[in-house]
């Protein structure tokens, strides 16, 4: 693995393949001495730079290096899905073509609120005055502006990782510059990873420094980060829950404005309708559909704001004068409590405002700037003061506001082309769901569910059909019981606020570790923000006894699944650590292990990113032989978007070169997409080894140069003799595959069916012949087959342990385990190459 492998030395100096220009890490004094105890006691000191426990405790100081060759990350052969710049060099027509799809995918939420929000804020607070309308408006105008414009489109989607975003891009981004993690699966070779990009030091630096200290010795604060992160989560896929709800809901009661007949029961039919046709069509992807209703929000938002103007030159400009923040005042002053209530309804037109930031995988930051500044915010604007302005003279029609001020002759195409946004508002949360449960599955706070991936040009689009059903089932709850927008807008702004607030406080926490900004901002930045929307959720709560209480419950169960599966996936992770086998115990078994070596490569699927598993011991108790070379692999997520192929696969040995014994990590990020089918996948391994095993030659040949060669150390007690359990004799020094063969009758038996010869005592092959011998062996065990082994360890509390820890191991973790999609799906492995152990920890 990178992490435990050679260091390739050119001229005497350290020479660098990850990135191409110098950078500034972090390194550890005692860095020559990274060395791993239970698996590198056969290498020479010098040759050996590997990640060990005690790295975590050595001191770090910032040094600036130049370009630098870790031979760890071996190259791999680029394979479809490989990462690159997806919105670099396109035409004029393409551009086109991605703002359609930037409009139909991010702001059909926050696009449609002009359907539903003076109608929520006049039910809580009814109009009295004129005054009232100018006091809301300007309330609304306001919000606009510092939630959606300054705080998201103008700060927060900066704080994106690489292109990410969402609460877990941030949580991935605190995670990358400090060790935050609460799954003990970091390596310090990870900060190799050219896209990890470590901030140069400013004058801020040491304050960032100390925050880091801080986050990374203490254990509260990273379960506290975690539990931030998590509820921010749960809450934005309530968020999906809501949105469609409210916006289809609200869009289809305009039908009570254009036909009088038409009641509540049927409003509410029509829109379980629309919602089970909204997530069926779901599964065409993000980029088919956003092609398709792109135009159809553009033809939205030119109506929102032609309708504005329209009753701004018809009802009179006084309306204007809600510019002036004086009017907020006079509106609280005027109407006290009725007023703090309303700002549960005036949210909500900043809603979709969190999936700005969360869609940001499928589109660049400047697309989505330049849409909202230039388009979307005014179009809102006008829609808002065009209702302020009928309203003025038509007070009593607040309910169906937007509808009633419509002209009469564009009424039906105006309440099509609503609809229409409505559903595609619908879809905003839903694509924002997606990504967010696919980056908290990839850094262990999701149960494992089956992606789709629905487009072949960009890999972060992505459809995951259990939460699709899923939100389907809980929406057309959420209609069908409440029936009223009134009650679900108060859930809608508690969903908002939610992620709102966790939003708020982890990029506070990035402007202070990674941005390094002055103090003084920083603090302005989460009192001002925070504090308004502690504010607005004070207000939502206080009414969360009309029903909207159940959006909390749905939240705290989502919170409980997550928390669950990190905390009982960080126990087994653990406990694996605690059992696995020692390396004297592998010199004591020999390199055959204590069995019959059958020709053949074994993968041995592991979490560990370190030493031998248990459940290899527990392979080879139950099985009478094992393969003539093992491979563990791990298949390990690390806190950046996307890992290049050069730097996806890490390899090392295990024990000597006898054994054939290799571990390997295989690297991705949370925005990778593991398109492989296990034949690429095994060419993929198969010559990156190959590769290692190259390097880790010309490093010993430039390290002993002229030594006697390290393999006769191995190979130099063939005299030693083993029986096998079915009482072959075979010696040590016998290389179980041969890449000759001997005219003369050979004197020992092999375990495998090959001819071999013996190597005999005083017997030196020079370096190349070696290499070439290795490789040979490789090749052949390649022929004879590639078996997957997996072990499925599980965890059960044990006897004496507390109750509440019985019930969540033995039966809340146990139940997610058991109805979660297994590693081997994501393999693609035919049965006929599978072979499965499990095994039990008592925890």
């Amino acid at each position: 693995m990178a992490e435990e492998s050679l260091i390739e030395r050119e001229n005497g100096g350290l020479v660098a393949m990850d990135s191409s220009e110098s950078r500034w890490v972090f390194q550890n004094d005692d860095d020559d001495s990274d060395v791993d105890d239970d698996d590198n006691d056969d290498l020479p000191p010098r040759m050996s730079l590997v990640d060990s426990e005690e790295d975590e405790n050595a001191e770090t100081k910032l040094i600036r290096t130049g370009p630098r060759i870790d031979s760890f990350d071996v190259e791999a052969l680029e394979i479809p899905g490989a990462h690159r710049n997806e919105y670099e060099d396109f035409t004029m027509g393409r551009k086109i073509i991605l703002a359609f799809q930037t409009l139909g995918v991010v702001y059909g939420d926050v696009g449609t609120s002009p359907l539903y929000t003076f109608s929520v804020m006049f039910n809580k607070s009814p109009i009295k005055d004129k005054e009232d309308i100018l006091g809301a408006l300007s309330l609304v105008l306001y919000v606009l502006i510092l939630i959606p414009l300054i705080k998201y489109v103008l700060v927060v989607l900066w704080a994106n990782d690489d292109g990410e975003g969402g609460t877990f891009a941030l949580y991935s981004l605190i995670c990358r510059h400090a060790k935050v993690s609460l799954l003990p699966n970091q390596l310090p070779s990870d900060t190799r990873i050219s896209s990890f990009r470590l901030k140069v030091p400013s004058a801020e630096l040491e304050r960032s420094l100390k925050i880091k200290e801080h986050l990374e010795s203490s254990i509260t604060l990273k379960k506290l980060l975690l539990m931030l992160v998590l509820a921010g989560t749960s809450m934005v896929i309530a968020d999906g829950v809501v949105t469609p709800a409210m916006s289809v809901m609200s869009a289809v009661g305009g039908l009570k404005v254009g036909i009088d007949a038409v009641e509540q029961d049927e409003v509410v039919m029509i829109s379980v309708a629309c919602l089970i046709i909204l997530f069926s069509v779901q599964k065409f992807g993000t980029s088919k559909v956003g092609l398709v209703i792109g135009p159809a929000l553009f033809i939205w938002f030119c109506s929102l704001g032609g309708i504005g103007i329209y009753n701004l030159v018809k009802y009179g400009y006084t309306v204007l004068n809600a510019f002036n923040p004086v009017h907020i005042y006079y509106y609280f002053e005027r109407n006290s409590t009725q007023a703090w209530l309303s700002l549960g309804g005036c949210i909500l037109c900043a809603t979709g405002s969190e999936a700005m930031f969360a869609d940001l995988c499928y589109f660049s930051v400047r697309s989505i700037q330049l849409t909202f500044v230039f388009l979307v915010l005014p179009c809102l604007m006008l829609g808002y003061l065009g209702q302020a302005a009928y309203l003025m003279e038509n007070p009593s029609n607040y309910d169906q506001v937007f509808f009633s001020s419509v002209p009469s002759g564009v009424f039906w195409p105006v309440f099509f082309i609503a609809n229409i946004a409505a559903l595609i508002a619908s879809r905003t949360m839903t694509t924002a769901t997606f990504s967010c449960i696919k980056q908290s599955t990839a850094l262990g706070c999701f149960p494992r569910l089956k992606i789709v991936h629905t487009s072949r040009k960009f890999m972060g689009q992505i459809y995951i059909p259990v939460i699709n059903w899923f939100l389907l089932v809980f929406c057309l709850v959420f209609v069908c019981t409440f029936a009223s927008n009134n009650e679900i807008g108060n859930a809608y702004g508690i969903a908002e606020l939610g992620v709102m607030m966790m939003t708020t406080i982890l990029v506070t926490i990035v402007m202070l570790l990674i941005w390094q900004i002055n103090i003084i901002i920083v603090l302005s930045f989460l009192v001002f923000f925070l504090g308004l929307e502690l504010t607005i959720f004070s207000s939502v709560l206080w009414s969360v006894g009309d029903g909207s209480w159940i959006i909390l419950v749905f939240a705290v169960v989502l919170f409980f699944i997550m928390y669950v599966w990190n905390y009982g996936s960080k126990l087994k992770y653990e406990t694996e650590v605690k059992k696995k086998l020692s390396t004297e115990l592998m010199r004591q078994l020999g390199c055959n292990l204590g069995t019959v070596r059958a020709p053949g490569i074994g993968l041995l699927y592991n979490e560990l990113v370190k030493g031998v598993p248990a459940i290899f011991g527990h392979f080879l108790t139950t099985l009478p032989a094992i393969h003539s070379m093992i491979i563990f692999v791990c298949i390990k997520y690390v806190p950046v978007p996307v890992v290049p192929q050069g730097e996806r696969f890490l390899f090392r040995r295990v024990c000597g070169k006898s054994y054939h014994i290799f571990r390997c990590i295989a690297r991705y990020g949370y925005k990778d997409v593991r398109k492989e089918n296990h034949q690429t996948f095994e060419q993929l391994l198969i010559e990156s080894l190959e590769k290692f095993i190259r390097r880790e030659a010309q490093e010993r040949q430039l390290e002993s140069d002229g030594d006697e060669d390290t393999e006769s150390d191995d190979e130099i007690n063939s005299s030693r003799l083993l029986i096998a359990p079915n009482g072959s004799v075979y010696s040590l020094g016998v290389p179980l595959l041969a890449d000759f063969t001997c005219p003369e009758k050979p004197i020992f038996e092999a375990s495998t069916s090959a001819e071999v010869v013996p190597f005999l005592p005083g017997e030196t092959l020079d370096p190349e012949q070696s290499l070439e011998r290795e490789l040979s062996f490789i090749r052949k065990a390649k022929e004879s087959g590639v078996v997957y082994l997996l072990g499925h360890g599980d965890i059960r509390a044990r006897k004496d342990s507390w109750f509440i820890k019985k019930l969540i191991i033995n039966y809340f973790y146990a139940f997610l385990r058991k109805n979660c999609r297994r590693g081997i799906a994501n393999l693609s492995v035919p049965h006929s190459n599978l072979m499965q152990v499990g095994m039990t920890y008592m925890v």
